[in-house]
């Protein structure tokens, strides 16, 4: 069931997303072009899909959460963009296609990362039918996750710790900033939108948490065993930038292990919204048992 929602989901947001980059200036229209490529190649929604359902969740009825669960993968495209560029990690295939700066050139795959960046704040100021205060904490919450003290920080740590050797901690450092930031800001988010108690909103901050660090060990594991054909990306990247992983350190057996131990702590801390949250406990199970 899980999974038809999610892919119902995904289909929805891609036929909803696409207006916010359909007036533009033909003058610069390559911008453009490269924007919708990378932000309309495929991908599972996660981070949108988490603000969309905590949302409801907390009692969102309408489909208000929207602009921001555009915002949240706006940034996390542009995230992808720059992270295949040469200068980082130097990826030619992402989910299947070619690269944005394959497809378009490195300047202009640099500039549709800025555009989508730019572009997300636009689109979430553009909230209506919630309280301006919560759509202005909500902002707050996604800057700081996008910026030096979230995604960007993790990503500076994973650059410093090329070629090094990292502890277990610095890795989980890395997976909670590189990572785990933006879902962590997507489960916050979905509840600040709709007024939540603190309570759930710290309920969701340690499900973002547990799930964060069980999707990036999963993508270890799968760095390991799986292939370039159902990943949709080359395949042991991470070794041979000599990057320290949890499979490295630890072995893919005791890896599974903690992302059963995490996955189930994860799910535990949804009891604070009864059965309604029942969904998102088999979204944990299916996200942390996936095979691509």
């Amino acid at each position: 069931m899980i999974k038809e929602n999610l892919t119902q989901y995904a289909k929805n947001f891609d036929k909803n997303v696409d207006a916010f980059f359909s007036n533009n200036s033909s003058e610069y229209e390559i911008i453009t072009n490269a924007c919708k490529y990378s932000l309309l190649l495929g991908g599972k929604r996660i981070r949108p899909f988490l603000i969309n359902r905590f949302y409801k969740l907390c009692g969102g009825t309408d489909n208000a959460s929207f602009n921001f669960e555009a915002a949240i993968e706006c940034i996390h495209t542009y995230s992808l963009i720059h992270d295949d560029l040469p200068c980082m990690d130097d990826d030619d295939m992402r989910r299947g296609k070619p690269a944005c700066h394959k497809k378009f050139g490195e300047a202009y795959a640099l500039l549709a990362g800025d555009a989508l960046l730019t572009s997300a704040w636009s689109i979430a100021a553009q909230t209506k039918d919630i309280d301006s205060n919560l759509v202005l904490k909500a902002i707050k919450e996604l800057a700081d996750y996008s910026g030096i003290n979230g995604m960007i920080g993790g990503q500076t740590v994973d650059l410093l710790y090329e070629n090094k050797n990292a502890d277990v901690e610095i890795l989980k450092l890395i997976c909670s900033l590189k990572t785990g930031a933006l879902i962590k800001a997507a489960c916050k988010i979905g509840c600040i939108l709709a007024g939540a108690d603190q309570d759930k909103i710290s309920a969701a901050e340690k499900y973002a948490d547990c799930l964060g660090l069980a999707f990036q060990i999963v993508d270890d594991i799968l760095d390991e065993i799986s292939t370039e054909e159902q990943l949709g990306k080359p395949i042991h990247s991470d070794k041979e930038n000599n990057k320290s992983t949890f499979v490295s350190l630890w072995g893919i057996e005791k890896s599974r292990k903690l992302v059963k131990e995490l996955t189930e702590e994860a799910i535990k801390q949804l009891d604070v919204f009864g059965e309604a949250a029942n969904e998102l406990k088999l979204f944990a199970n299916y996200l942390c048992a996936r095979e691509y």
